[in-house]
């Protein structure tokens, strides 16, 4: 250990005073240790030091498993030792190794039912596991047990009710509560104190981070990226320089850099979500959809309780075609429950791949009518659950629905034109007709109303050249509508044009390409048939 340590030095003798100064106490340790290696101190010193020089930003982090093992060989003569498990706690809380720093902590509360510290940082493991409830208890035992040296504590519980899910009077004072209670316990907490002061170390680093900014302002793209290079040869252990770079090199579409800079924040600290929600992101726009998926399967495994991950992953799975996945991932995201609007759009989406991918309307319905009780004025859902109606043939009640989002919004043109469908699946062709027309009315531009009623005027009526001015206007609104240049083109060779036919089902068919709106055959049909006679 000797050894590495002397090849250590030389690699970090461009670093400043206090990092050279703790390598040699280091080193004076060992050497101690050397000439009596059962003793316990020096063990416990040793990982203290080796914890130290872990957390020194100006360096990369990789003593975190020296300082176990200098604990735990201290442990074996100071097995009762509730301050050693505490240690040994906070070693692997460092190491992003949470279950087994919260059985060290639990250890130590075992030891010593009046360890405030272990209480806290309890807390802060439950807190990363997004068990907020019990983050919330073991703050407050904390607290019970030093309430005058406590500022960790509340500002942690001013944190936990600034998260929760619901939100009323009586959390927003909490929160206050907190907030102010931290401030004031602040002077008598000296590892409040300590934590306050690494954060305002920082501080340093804010020209360079201003300077940096004002170059990606003015376009000075490259001169940001070596700045921030040459800040971390300073600093390697500085997170938050890694994912600025990664969203420089994201920003210019240089993905693959931006990766690996994310990548290298998650190395430092396994927990930093910023730098796996980032990647996430990038994995997306990359259309990397594996790669996405295994991220925000990390990002469950940290905060499973996260419902936004939930609702991510799922959407992400249902693009891959794995809608079983998805449908589970939505569920657990509507359990979660965080916001009741945001939960509606989650249920609605559940209720969309319920009805379109699993052919299942009764899930479909279910999913709707939950929705519906969250936000019972969501236009949105009653064109849902009425359309899902209409799939299973429940055409009184489809017309309810309907009804009563037109009491909400009598002008709402996606509903009226929804209700021509309605009528029109009922053989109620006037209704339709008059439906349609009222949808147009609502909103002039909107192609679907306009193709849907040519389709009536030209299959239903006869009526050929009311039906072409229909299309034309249908595709005039929305020229990507393979379904309207198909109905055009029926319409045209009706009256005998069977050259503009065929350009229409053509321009039909390189839309339907994308649009996958048709099947292909009936198109390809329809062109052959023209020519046959």
């Amino acid at each position: 250990m000797f050894k590495i340590l002397q090849h250590r030095e030389k690699n970090t003798k461009k670093h400043n005073g206090p990092t050279n100064n703790l390598q040699k106490e280091i080193e004076k340790c060992q050497i101690e240790l050397a000439k009596d290696p059962t003793n316990a101190e020096l063990h416990v010193k040793l990982g203290d030091l080796f914890i130290e020089w872990h957390l020194d930003i100006h360096q990369a982090r990789q003593y975190i498993d020296e300082a176990i093992t200098e604990y735990q060989r201290a442990l074996e003569s100071y097995i009762n030792s509730d301050e050693l498990y505490f240690k040994i706690g906070m070693a692997f809380y460092y190491k992003n190794e949470i279950d087994r720093a919260i059985n060290y902590f639990n250890l130590a509360t075992e030891k010593n039912a009046k360890n405030a510290q272990s209480y806290y940082m309890l807390a802060c493991c439950h807190t990363k596991k997004a068990h907020f409830p019990d983050a919330m208890d073991y703050a407050q035992k904390s607290i019970k047990l030093r309430p005058f040296s406590s500022a960790r504590a509340h500002f942690l519980r001013y944190n936990l009710y600034r998260v929760m899910s619901v939100k009323n009077f009586k959390t927003k004072l909490n929160r206050h509560k907190e907030l102010l209670l931290s401030i004031l316990t602040l002077p008598f907490d000296k590892h409040a104190i300590k934590s306050v002061g690494k954060v305002l170390s920082y501080f340093q680093f804010l020209p360079m981070l201003f300077k940096g900014w004002i170059m990606v302002a003015r376009n000075g793209i490259n001169e940001a990226i070596d700045l921030y290079r040459e800040a971390l040869e300073k600093a390697p252990g500085f997170i938050l320089l890694y994912c600025l770079l990664g969203d420089i090199y994201r920003a210019i579409g240089r993905y693959e850099d931006a990766i690996l800079e994310y990548k290298m924040a998650i190395i430092i600290d396994s927990l930093n979500i910023t730098a796996y929600r980032s990647l996430c992101s990038v994995y997306e726009e990359l259309g990397d959809l594996d790669s996405a998926v295994e991220t925000y399967e990390k990002l469950i495994e940290i905060q499973p309780n996260a419902a936004e991950y939930h609702s991510n992953l799922a959407n992400i799975l249902y693009l891959k075609g794995e809608s079983q996945e998805a449908i589970a991932h939505y569920q657990n995201a509507i359990t979660l429950n965080p916001r009741p609007e945001w939960t509606s759009v989650i249920a609605q989406t559940l209720g969309f791949v319920f009805q379109e991918s699993e052919k299942n309307t009764d899930a479909a319905i279910s999913a709707y009518q939950s929705a519906y009780l969250l936000t019972p004025t969501d236009i949105d859902i009653f064109i849902n659950l009425g359309s899902a109606f209409y799939d299973k043939q429940e055409y009184n009640n489809a017309l309810s629905v309907y009804r009563r989002a037109l009491e909400l919004d009598p002008t709402n043109a996606k509903i009226h034109c929804n209700l021509g469908f309605l009528h029109w699946g009922k053989g109620d062709i006037d209704e339709a007709i008059k439906e349609y027309e009222l949808s147009i009315k609502y909103d002039p531009t909107y192609d679907i109303a306009y193709n849907n009623l040519g389709v009536i005027y030209l299959d239903d009526l006869g009526r050929v050249q009311p039906a072409i001015e229909l299309f034309e206007k249908a595709i005039k609104y929305n020229p990507n509508y393979a379904l309207a240049h198909y109905n055009l083109g029926r319409s045209v060779a009706i009256k005998g044009d069977k050259v503009e036919a065929a350009k229409l089902y053509q321009i039909a068919m390189d839309l339907n390409n994308v649009t996958n709106e048709l099947d292909p055959q009936e198109i390809t049909d329809k062109i052959q048939g023209l020519f046959d006679s």
